[in-house]
Formats: C-alpha cells, structure tokens, sequence
C-alpha cells in the first residue's frame, strides 16, 4: 500500500494514504505560523503543513478589519527580525499594511505553498501507541509526528451574556467581526468595553454616528502615541543603509523594554509612566467631571496601557457620552444600567476582548486524554512557554508564561521559533522519536513564574484582566522578567529538561 515515510525522527514507518502523514503539522497562518514556516525551510524541513482555518493567511491581521485598526508597537519592530522592511508608511503599520507585510513575507521564503486554508483543527490526539498526532480537520484526517499550536490569543471573540440580550433587534457585532456593510450614519451606537481594539475604533466611528454611547467598566491608562507618516527620506535611508533600520529597530526594542520596569522590577518606576498618562489626560480633556470617569483606578500595565493621541478628543464631542453605571439588562432597542437610566441605541458594538484560553486548546488531547483547556483552567502552565508535560511532540508559541507585557509579541515569536526549530534538528540529528518536558523541569519553572509574578503589577496593580487568572489571584501567562532574558534562555534546546526515546 502507497503511504509517505517519517522524517523528523527517522522512523522507518509507513502510514496509509487513507491517512495523511506528514512530519509536521503548525496550526495558524499568522505571524508565528509563517515565520515558522520560514525557519523550517531554513533548517531543510520541508515535508510540513501549515492548517489555516480561513481563506486567507494573516490571524489576527486578516479577521481584525475594523476602522482605524493598527499596532500599537511601532512597525520597524513589529515584524520580523529576519524580513525588515523600509517601507512602512507611518511609524505604527495599519492593518492592510501589516497583512501585506505578511503576505509577501509568505511568498518571498516559499510558505505559501505549505499552507492549507479552509481547513479548521476539530480535534488533534496524541496516539501513545503508534507515536503520533493523529489529526481530525475539516478536510480529513492527518497524522503527524510533531504538532505545534501557533494560534494567538486574540483570535476568538469574547461577548458576555447580557439578561434580555436575545430580545434586541437592532444590529449588533463584535470588533474581531465588523460588519462593513452595515452603515453607521446618524445612528445611536453604543460601544460595550473600552480596550485596545476599542481606543482605535471609537475615534473613526465617531464622527459618522449621530449618538455615541460608551460604556466604560474601567478606563484604560492611555499615553501619547506620537505616530507620524514616514517621509520619502527616511524610506530611503532604510533602504540604502540596513544598519539604520537595526539601529532604530534597536532603540524601540530598548524602549518598550523599560516598560518592564513597572512590571516585575519595582512598581515604584510606574510613576513616570503614570505622570504622562495623566498629562495626557488633563491635555485633552478640560471637562472635569468628565476626566474623572476618565481616570484609571489601578496601577499602569495592571492592564494593557494603550497608545492613543486621538480617543480622549473623541470623547469630549458632544455627540459622546462615556457611562460608568454597569449594564443590567437590554431591550429590544436600549440598554439599561443599575442607576435606572435607560439608554436608547439602534446598534451595538462589543468591543470586549477575546477569550482565553483559545478553543484550540480544547481540542488538543495530551497522552492521558486531557484537553490543554482544562489543563490551562485549572492552572496555565507549560515549559518555556513552548511545551507542556503530557503533551509528546507538542509544542506552543506564545503559551503559558510566553508571552510578554512588556515587549513586541514578535519578539518573543521568534525566540519560541528557533527553540522548536532547535528542538525538531535534534531530534532529526539524534533519531529520537519522542520528546517530552519532563513534569519536574515544569514544575520548576512554574514555582520561578509564580515566585517572580507575585509583587508585579499585574497581579498586585488593583484592577482585573486577562493578565491574571479567572480568580485574580495569580499571574495567566505572561513571562515575568525581561524578554532579552527570555530570548537566551530559549536560544537553544535544553534536551536534559526532556524525556526522549529513540527510533524503534
């Protein structure tokens, strides 16, 4: 019977062609899908697939389509360290610009053609018998003898149920899913949550609709911005000197990097960084009852800190009104708060997060069936943020404590990149069929993540977010000390921390 040979552990087995097998199967055709994709090749391992449950790669910069959506990290170090690119047109890259960026990334080092679209994970089981993923997808079944979950955290949208929520009847989305053919003119519009997503859209929106009702549970620290468009001189300069682009790709790194000061090495630092939020503040907003709803209650980076020149403007036309009283039930056209006071809207905008963890991680079942969903429930957890104990051959990019508040997500991508690039090379190079972190080398890490979040603002800043766990208690994922740190310590395969068998 026809069938293809394992290569990634050498082992000289072959699988029916009833079921696919290839060497390895990367969830996601986003930034850490693609750049995989690109290391992999470099590395000389080319029997891979890349599943995109979409038409079209990009994650979160392809499904993210709403009005003023752009990054918040400046462009020359949101992308990747081995693609710069000199033709940004601003300093922080809007979002068809960034999934242009990615699209010719994509083409440029030969990925595009590894990736499947239209093809969604349902289900991935580790089979302890036969030693591989065993894959159940929208388009079939693959087996694989690695699988790596490269899907983001923002990638699935997050609405709370509201009482009566069924029973309105005016248009309502979520920003991950803007509805574009809806026409927002003269509307009442109430937008639900003030987070990221929310700061950039609100300004765009505003002028158009004729009432603008925000719902605020928390305000959100905001600081300047300062993006400009790039100039023709400075795209050249670029081009025709890349050790200029290193260079300021270097000074945005070191200053983002700072901001780690607030965060896990003495909260007193947060001052200066709270000191501009409030001058920001007062700069834009003269109404004093109205910057007094404005002002944030916790510790800067307890919550994301967002960069914005233009969301307090927006706020203080006098088409806006920015509500503090909490929603308790909703009608067929209003919204009612616990101060009594109805709120008429013909259109509802969440604007509400995303959930966590992903569903993917209720689909992926580790050796003794247990989902990573449940595993992360009950506490994140994983090595490095790139594997997890009863999860042969698995790995993740930006998982449990992989994450960083206080750095480009791209720049942690890329360092979880080489470390299962790494990873994958020695087991090709050793003949090893099987790798596992071992549960102690876990345990270890997460007493050291535990041990390091325990006095960071996010945990002890006075606010609830996705940065903490359902409880409060405890830190949810985010790698408690310096990225740069972070980066050395993944820089290469640590075997030892592993259970390992050879090729039978």
């Amino acid at each position: 019977m026809a069938g293809s040979v394992i290569a990634v552990g050498r082992r000289k087995e072959v699988v029916p062609v009833a079921e696919e097998h290839v060497s390895v199967v990367v969830v996601g055709a986003g930034f850490a899908g693609i750049g995989l994709g690109v290391r992999l090749r470099e590395a000389g391992i080319e029997d891979f697939v890349i599943l995109e449950r979409a038409g079209e790669l990009g994650g979160t910069w392809r499904a993210n389509t709403y009005p003023g959506c752009a990054c918040d990290v400046p462009s020359m170090l949101y992308s990747y360290s081995f693609a710069p690119n000199a033709e940004w047109s601003r300093r922080y890259g809007t979002q068809p610009e960034i999934l242009d960026y990615l699209r010719a990334v994509a083409a440029r080092f030969g990925v595009a053609q590894h990736i499947r679209y239209d093809t969604e994970l349902r289900a991935a089981d580790w089979d302890e018998g036969r030693g591989y993923w065993r894959i159940d997808t929208s388009q079939g079944v693959l087996t694989a003898d690695v699988l790596v979950s490269a899907i983001g955290p923002f990638s699935e949208a997050r609405i709370p149920e509201l009482p009566g929520i069924e029973t309105f009847t005016g248009a309502q989305f979520h920003s991950l899913h803007w509805d574009h053919d809806h026409d927002l003119t003269g509307e009442r519009v109430a937008v639900i949550g003030t987070g990221a997503s929310a700061v950039q859209f609100i300004p765009e929106i505003q002028p158009r609709v004729g009432r603008l009702t925000v719902f605020q549970r928390s305000a959100p620290w905001i600081v300047p911005r300062l993006d400009w468009a790039t100039s023709s001189l400075e795209r050249s300069a670029l081009r025709r000197m890349p050790m200029v682009g290193k260079a300021v790709r270097g000074a945005y790194f070191a200053a983002i990097e700072g901001f780690g000061l607030v965060g896990f090495v003495d909260k007193r630092f947060r001052h200066p960084y709270e000191a501009l939020g409030r001058l920001q503040l007062r700069r834009q907003v003269r109404d004093r009852r109205l910057r007094g709803r404005l002002t944030p209650d916790y510790m800067i980076g307890c919550k994301r800190a967002i960069f914005s020149d233009a969301y307090y403007p927006a706020l203080t036309q006098p088409n806006v009104e920015v509500v503090t009283s909490r929603i308790v039930a909703v009608g067929p056209r209003s919204l009612r708060t616990d101060d009594g006071v109805e709120h008429e809207v013909d259109t509802i905008i969440w604007g509400t997060g995303f959930g966590v963890p992903p569903q993917i991680f209720d689909r992926v079942h580790g050796s003794d069936g247990r989902s990573m969903g449940e595993l992360y429930r009950e506490r994140p957890q994983s090595y490095l943020g790139t594997t997890v104990s009863g999860f042969p051959n698995f790995f993740t990019t930006l998982g449990p404590f992989g994450a960083a508040g206080n750095q480009s997500a791209i720049y942690m991508i890329e360092a979880q990149i080489r470390y299962i690039v790494d990873a994958l090379n020695t087991m090709r190079d050793n003949g090893l069929r099987r790798i596992e972190v071992r549960a102690e080398a876990q345990e270890e890490f997460l007493r050291e993540m535990e041990a390091r979040s325990r006095d960071t603002v996010w945990v002890t800043g006075n606010c609830r977010s996705y940065y903490q766990t359902a409880d409060g208690s405890g830190n949810a994922g985010l790698y408690p000390n310096w990225s740069f740190e972070y980066a050395r310590r993944t820089s290469r395969f640590d075997e030892d921390a592993y259970l390992t068998s050879e090729v039978r």
